[in-house]
C-alpha cells in the first residue's frame, strides 16, 4: 500500500490479488501435507505398504530423519 497517499481502487486490488495468491498457495500446502498425512510421509517407520511405493528401499533416510516429503513442499 502507498505510505504517502490514500490508497485508490487500484491499489486495494493489486494488494488483494496478491494476498488471493498467497492464500491460494497456503491452501495447496495444507492439502497436500493432508494428502500425506493420510499415507507416508517419507520417514520409513508410518506406512511399509505406502512406503513400498513412495519411498522404496526407504531412500529418504539419506536426508534426514522426519518428514523428507513435506519439508521439500513449496512454501508461499
Amino acid at each position: 500500500m502507498p505510505t504517502d497517499h490514500a490508497p485508490t481502487q487500484q491499489d486495494w486490488q493489486r494488494v488483494s490479488r496478491n494476498w488471493k495468491r498467497q492464500l491460494e498457495q497456503r491452501r495447496q500446502t495444507i492439502e497436500a501435507l493432508e494428502r500425506e498425512l493420510l499415507g507416508c510421509i517419507g520417514c520409513g517407520c508410518l506406512s511399509m505398504k505406502s512406503c513400498l511405493l513412495l519411498n522404496p528401499d526407504d531412500t529418504l533416510r539419506d536426508q534426514g530423519p522426519g518428514p523428507v516429503r513435506l519439508q521439500q513442499t513449496p512454501r508461499p
